[in-house]
């Protein structure tokens, strides 16, 4: 029953690809024709009448070409079966059949398989056959790859191909400057060994990869070389380069044009809508492919040989995996987030909503799509290593906690007394989330201003306050620390800055992606405000929230504010990445005479102001190198007392105290429940009868068993309530995900909206819908399955009752062949049990 199920789905599926079922003159109906072929009937012949029986077994599918000769082989699975599992099966098939291609599929899961590329990839949908005939024509040689020599000048030669006949070159001690001047980029050892670490999987047979480099040791060059190397073995024809921000996109654009244009074309695809082909690198924001799923529209799967992720964690997590995933072909991910980061962390004391297991979840599950789920990625080079080796500096922590914030920062939180509406005093603690969202001072916002002003790092050139960013919690609260910086560097330089010392950088200021460059390009608000001749950003700091993060390059960056708590560990390694790199701030001077007077040109740190206690927070490895003392109090620019004052103190409608009394209930009770799901896993890993079981992959056989040998038994009394009571998960679930969760199959379990993305993604891989009603497609896909009172209504046909009901807008912007193709579609392949709370 499962596989005839299996069957029926895959057959659909055939048939909206464009194939065709040959089953004339009683000719079995396996065989599977392009929809243009001119077959004849001795051909068929040829085959015989038990043509799908191998030495090995039967075919479940051949699809033949447009001459009518086997092309790929398709072996079908039941539907509870993962269809990897006939891999070696199908590879016999094929090679019996000289097809160069297999689909492994159980209806629900596929997986196209190149028997010239090494692994089986994941696809939403089967190939249309004018997708596998342009692949088809594309040879990749992975011992051309494996064989080609990467130096240090990999990318030089691109850029210059004779740069080694310049004098200058020639000339040991004028290289350096003739390398700056050029703009050419040398790759660094550990650079060339990451492009030989991808070879050396390469030849192990692995097309999945993944590069855990510090910010600032150039992932983005690395990639570049990885990039040549597979254009220039002929081993890809086109490069997808994926990043999940705008300001990174324009950034790799330019780097890579700048490392290779003179061998390869590249372009920004929203630029390039029309011609995006002509190059041999696109380089786009996950965003714009995930857009009403134009990649399913745009692209074919076979567009890009190779895809890079930038940022991996972020730009393949939740829907954006379907994007990456979409594409067959290599894969490879960089990120600075190393997964050790969170050794420390014991995932058993974390709730499902700390930050910090979301984070751990994230990772885990990137080191998996990238082929290392033992937790080690294809190359590594840490921080520590960079700074070691010369290319990188380290902070200066400057932990500085007013009176106020050690108080946020306290088990106890800050409390302070108000009256309720009987008029008695109540008591109400805040902590350091509920800063500048529930919890206002003015003045302990001007004391981290003040700090930060007396103690950053100077310039060393001009001795003003050193380039700087500041990151703040809530835009709102970014307009008011500009401000107040701004009033205190009219006192301490007058005259110099007519309210462009600091500058608020967030998505709410016009042309604040402009604000960023010029940051970066030392011309924000101006430039030489202390000397003429000296290039450097008249704005010193530039105060954002979350903007400048991930990826913003600004080398001569000296200070960095945490003006806020931090729970992603993602986010504070990112923002202490901001400061890493080197700089010799010499560059920008123009004066020679007042170059030699420059003591230390050099940068050989930068200072990380921490007014949270972020970096304990995340138990790092740095010496608290400087503890600052804090102006004291009553000097009339802040301070701190035990409580505050009816001008600093504003106190939003819900009640604080209440919030943080249901969330420690709610980790104490996530503690019991995972102790209690953790209990029932290890009963279920310790029982020989499920031990054999699973090794059959008998899950139905598991299941039964559950039910009638552990569930409802004394001590324990496990039923399927309680362990889903135990998941914390807003939706039902099925004994069958528990068991798969349990060993291994399923990472995690899905939330109920994850859920119903993967259901819409499975409906539009099929039906692709017209993009000027995607949107409403999807919400009437969503709303039937969730709303029954609206599901209600479209099976009774009280149609009159959509006037009153929210979805009534959606139903009628449809036409009429998808107002009733979604729920039919819903009704023959989708439970609906599994949604319900």
């Amino acid at each position: 029953m499962a596989e005839a199920k299996a069957r029926i789905k895959i057959n659909k599926l055939l048939e909206e690809a464009g194939w065709l079922f040959f089953s004339e003159n009683g000719k079995p109906a396996n065989i599977v024709l392009e929809s243009n072929a001119k077959i004849t009937q001795q051909q068929l012949d040829e085959f015989g009448d038990n043509f799908e029986k191998t030495t090995n077994g039967f075919i479940d599918y051949l699809l033949l070409d447009d001459k009518g000769f086997p092309y790929i082989v398709l072996e079908a699975k039941k539907e509870e079966v993962n269809p990897l599992a006939a891999k070696e099966q199908a590879r016999k098939y094929a090679n019996a059949q000289k097809c160069r291609f297999v689909i492994l599929s159980n209806g629900n899961q596929h997986y196209l398989w190149d028997l010239q590329r090494g692994n089986p990839n994941l696809i939403s949908k089967f190939p249309t056959p004018e997708t596998v005939g342009a692949y088809t024509s594309f040879n990749p040689n992975p011992q051309s790859l494996i064989n080609e020599a990467v130096k240090e000048d990999y990318i030089v030669v691109t850029q210059k191909p004779n740069y080694d006949k310049d004098p200058r070159w020639i000339e040991e001690t004028q290289r350096k400057s003739y390398l700056d001047e050029n703009k050419l980029r040398l790759l660094r050892k550990y650079q060339v060994k990451a492009v030989e670490k991808i070879q050396e999987e390469v030849k192990g047979g692995k097309d999945r990869f993944l590069f855990e480099m510090a910010t600032g040791t150039g992932k983005t060059l690395t990639a570049a070389a990885v990039i040549k190397l597979f254009l220039r073995t002929g081993n890809a024809r086109r490069v997808l380069f994926l990043v999940d921000r705008l300001e990174l996109e324009d950034q790799a654009d330019k780097a890579f044009k700048e490392y290779l244009r003179n061998d390869y074309q590249c372009c920004i695809y929203k630029e390039n809508r029309d011609d995006w082909r002509k190059n041999e690198i696109v380089v786009s924001t996950v965003q714009s492919f995930l857009f009403k799923n134009k990649y399913k529209r745009i692209f074919s799967p076979t567009d890009f040989d190779l895809v890079i992720s930038d940022e991996a964690h972020r730009s393949i997590g939740g829907n954006s995996r379907a994007v990456f995933e979409y594409f067959i072909g290599y894969k490879l991910g960089l990120t600075a987030t190393p997964k050790d980061y969170l050794k420390k962390i014991d995932p058993a004391k974390l709730s499902e909503k700390d930050p910090r297991e979301l984070e751990r979840r994230m990772l885990l599950d990137t080191y998996t799509t990238f082929g290392c789920a033992d937790g080690k990625p294809t190359f590594q080079y840490s921080l520590l290593h960079s700074v070691k080796d010369g290319f990188l500096v380290n902070p200066i922590v400057a932990d500085a906690r007013t009176e106020i914030t050690t108080q946020l920062l306290s088990d106890e939180g800050y409390s302070v007394l108000t009256t309720n509406e009987e008029g008695e005093d109540e008591k109400e603690s805040f902590f350091q989330r509920d800063f500048e969202k529930k919890f206002f001072s003015e003045k302990t916002n001007k004391i981290f201003c003040k700090t930060f002003l007396e103690n950053a790092l100077r310039d060393p050139v001009t001795g003003e306050t050193g380039k700087s960013i500041l990151f703040c919690v809530s835009q709102n609260h970014a307009a008011k620390v500009a401000q107040i910086l701004n009033e205190f560097a009219d006192k301490m330089f007058p005259g110099k800055y007519q309210s462009d010392f600091a500058l608020q950088v967030t998505s709410l200021v016009k042309d604040a992606q402009q604000f960023t460059i010029n940051f970066t390009n030392n011309n924000l608000s101006g430039t030489g405000n202390f000397n003429p001749l000296y290039k450097t950003s008249k704005t010193r700091v530039c105060v954002t929230v979350g903007m400048m993060t991930t990826g913003y390059d600004c080398p001569d960056l000296l200070n960095v504010g945490l003006m806020r708590p931090i729970f992603s560990p993602t986010d504070f390694i990112q923002i202490k990445g901001r400061g890493t790199r080197k700089h010799n701030f010499l560059k920008e001077l123009l004066d020679k005479e007042l170059a030699k007077q420059v003591l230390q040109p050099d940068k050989k740190n930068f200072k990380l102001f921490d007014f949270f206690a972020n970096c304990e927070y995340f138990e790092t490895e740095f010496n608290y190198d400087e503890i600052l003392k804090l102006p004291p109090k009553g000097d009339g620019e802040g301070g701190g007392g035990g409580y505050t004052t009816p001008d600093t103190f504003e106190s939003t409608e819900h009640d604080p105290l209440k919030n943080f009394t249901e969330q420690e209930v709610g980790v104490q009770g996530m503690k019991i429940d995972r102790m209690y799901f953790d209990r029932f896993e290890e009963t279920i890993k310790d029982d020989i009868a499920v031990q054999k079981m699973i090794d059959k992959r008998d899950m139905e056989g598991i299941e039964q068993y559950i039910l009638q040998n552990i569930f409802e038994k004394p001590e324990d009394f496990y039923n399927l309530t309680k362990l889903q009571n135990a998941a914390k998960v807003d939706r039902r679930l099925s004994l069958r995900e528990i068991i798969e969760k349990i060993f291994g199959v399923i990472p995690y379990f899905k939330s109920k909206d994850e859920l119903l993305e993967d259901e819409f993604e499975k409906f539009d891989s099929r039906y692709l819908p017209d993009e000027q009603i995607f949107s409403y497609a999807k919400n009437y896909f969503k709303s039937y399955i969730t709303d029954k009172e609206f599901r209600d209504i479209i099976e009774n046909k009280n149609f009159a009752l959509l006037n009153t009901n929210p979805n009534g807008e959606v139903f009628r912007k449809l036409p009429a062949e998808l107002r009733n193709l979604i729920p039919q579609y819903i009704k023959e392949n989708i439970s609906l049990s599994q949604f319900a709370n």
